[in-house]
């Protein structure tokens, strides 16, 4: 058995041991890495401590917003990983997108003269054409100079003023998002004066809903020619597709903005004096002047 002398001296170069420099740090609690990037034990470098090292820790680097990180191309930047990692709300909207392109191109018929309804191309044309803004326009002018009722030339107006809006906010729209249609075209010369370049939103669309609402609501009608105006409001919406000029959530956009223009003109309708006071300052009839 070992003698109690022997066993205070192990006891005692244990401890000797244990109280050198090299194994400090085993006696002392964790520490964070200081600003200096050392450990915060003894204060120690690693390079004086034993045989047995450890590895040193894997830092992150940290970069400054004007700095660029070290590894050049092993970050990917950020619209990559979002288009690696999608949200439900991307992924339907695109889906959704896929499929009024395929469904647009399918319908797109009569987008050409070698389509598979491109005989039909013509008279679809001429229905279009019953939608166009400058049609509708040179149209309501010439009914208005051609009116003599105080209650016929405010019904016109406004629908003249209603146009011109229409008009207007469709140009503008399709301006901000110029989205193209799904069959690349040139625009055509009534296009080009209507503004009617781009696809989003359907003008044709938006002004057949707008008249047909307007004259619904302001003309007495009967019922076969009532039924007869809804459908040419969805056949001129239509033939827009067919020609390929639009996609089906154009026309569809389009209709809605319609109504909204067809609301908006009712909220500020102009009375038959401001009417009245419009038509002279535009036909310049000062006659106490003269």
């Amino acid at each position: 058995m070992p003698s109690g002398y022997n066993v205070r001296a192990r006891a005692r170069e244990r401890n000797s041991v244990l109280s050198r420099p090299e194994f400090v740090s085993l006696n002392q609690p964790l520490r964070g890495i200081g600003a200096n990037g050392a450990n915060g034990g003894g204060g120690v470098p690693a390079e004086s401590r034993g045989g047995a090292r450890r590895p040193a820790p894997i830092k992150h680097q940290t970069s400054q917003p004007g700095e660029e990180p070290a590894d050049g191309g092993s970050k990917m930047p950020e619209e990559d990983c979002m288009q690696l990692n999608p949200s439900f709300k991307g992924i339907a909207m695109n889906s959704l997108l896929a499929i009024d392109i395929c469904l647009s191109k399918r319908m797109g018929v009569c987008a050409h003269t070698s389509s598979s309804w491109g005989g039909c191309r013509s008279m679809v044309s001429m229905l279009a054409l019953t939608g166009h803004g400058i049609t509708w326009i040179i149209g309501t002018i010439v009914c208005l100079a051609r009116s003599n009722t105080l209650a016929g030339q405010e019904v016109l107006v406004n629908l003249l003023l209603a146009l011109v809006v229409d008009v207007l906010t469709v140009a503008g729209i399709q301006r901000l998002v110029k989205r193209r249609g799904p069959w690349e075209m040139t625009p055509g010369f009534l296009d080009c004066i209507a503004m009617d370049i781009y696809s989003f939103p359907a003008a044709h669309a938006s002004r057949a809903a707008m008249v047909s609402k307007f004259l619904l609501s302001h003309l007495v009608l009967a019922v076969p020619l009532r039924i007869l105006l809804v459908l040419w409001a969805l056949l001129v919406g239509m033939s827009r597709v067919l020609l390929g000029k639009h996609h089906l959530t154009d026309m569809v956009c389009g209709f809605a903005l319609g109504f909204l223009h067809f609301s908006l003109m009712e909220t500020a309708w102009l009375s038959s004096s401001t009417c009245q006071n419009l038509i002279s300052i535009s036909t310049l009839s000062w006659s106490p002047f003269f």
